[in-house]
């Protein structure tokens, strides 16, 4: 197994993200539309911050004294606490790396030497990837 990361990474452009500072409103408007429990923030330089979860989101509203409907556009997602870290890998991490960090995370962000956001890889292609080598090696 020595494919490495850039094999399966969905690019940038292709995957569903949110700006750090966007609103906990736009936030769930943009997960309900693709229909994801997670997505990727990334800051105004394009470094990746975390994943943000619905979870994330019901706990801020939950814990949020005095919180109304209203203010979902007032609250940015810089003032709402990631509970999971779905830490992400470099562009040159091996299929180990991806695995390691699949076992815990439906996706695994992808980032430069800078830790600027490259894209993601998801679980599906990694596990698919496997599949085929087993067999390959069963044939």
């Amino acid at each position: 197994m020595r494919a490495n990361v850039s094999f399966f990474v969905i690019p940038k452009q292709d995957v569903v993200y949110l700006p750090y500072d966007a609103t906990m409103r736009q936030a769930l408007e943009k997960m309900e539309y693709h229909r994801y429990t997670a997505v990727p923030l990334i800051d105004d330089e394009g470094k990746y911050v975390g994943t943000l979860t619905e979870g994330d989101l019901l706990w801020k509203i939950k814990n949020t004294f005095d919180f109304t409907f209203d203010r979902l556009n007032k609250i940015s997602l810089t003032e709402v606490p990631l509970r999971w870290q779905n830490h992400p890998v470099r562009i040159d991490a091996t299929i180990g790396d991806l695995i390691d960090r699949a076992i815990e995370q439906n996706f695994v962000p992808v980032v430069d030497d800078d830790g600027v956001f490259i894209g993601i890889v998801r679980r599906r292609e990694i596990i698919d990837y496997c599949a085929k080598q087993l067999a390959l090696r069963e044939d």
